[in-house]
């Protein structure tokens, strides 16, 4: 079999439907565009959310709140998921990484005080949580605030 033999399956493919090639075609004058308004004419499309003219549903709801940009978003990791870590001594973001712990860091990495550290860790990250810290240094680990 070589490039030149191959064709697609039979009733796969349809044929394209050309369109103005006169009256005999089927298609000719109008264009399956019926006779003249908005759509029938060239470059008359209509975008997502146009009423015809009338005050669309997105302008006539209220609007509410705000978004605040300077809002951080962590990524997070609980204590008791450092258990796959093993006997490490220094947990830092490469280890939580390496570890599948963590894989997107937005504005950094949080640790939150759910589960319970066995042994004595230094966690070097960009936060933690008041029941986190206190937990590590309760085992007799240590914080670190990148």
């Amino acid at each position: 079999m070589r490039i030149h033999d191959l064709s697609p399956a039979e009733g796969s493919t349809k044929k394209r439907k050309r369109v103005g090639r006169g009256p005999g075609s089927g298609h000719g004058k109008t264009s399956c565009r019926g006779h003249k308004g908005q759509k029938a004419r060239s470059g008359g499309s209509i975008s997502p959310g146009f009423e015809g003219g009338q005050m669309p549903l997105t302008r006539r709801l209220p609007k509410r709140g705000f978004t605040n940009i300077f809002k951080k978003t962590y990524t997070v990791v609980n204590l008791r998921d450092l258990s796959r870590l093993g006997e490490r001594e220094i947990v830092d973001i490469e280890a939580l990484m390496e570890a599948g712990l963590v894989r997107k860091i937005q504005n950094g990495v949080k640790v939150l005080g759910e589960g319970e550290v066995t042994h004595p860790v230094i966690l070097k990250v960009h936060a933690v949580s008041k029941t986190a810290r206190s937990k590590i240094e309760a085992a007799g680990g240590k914080v670190e605030i990148l």
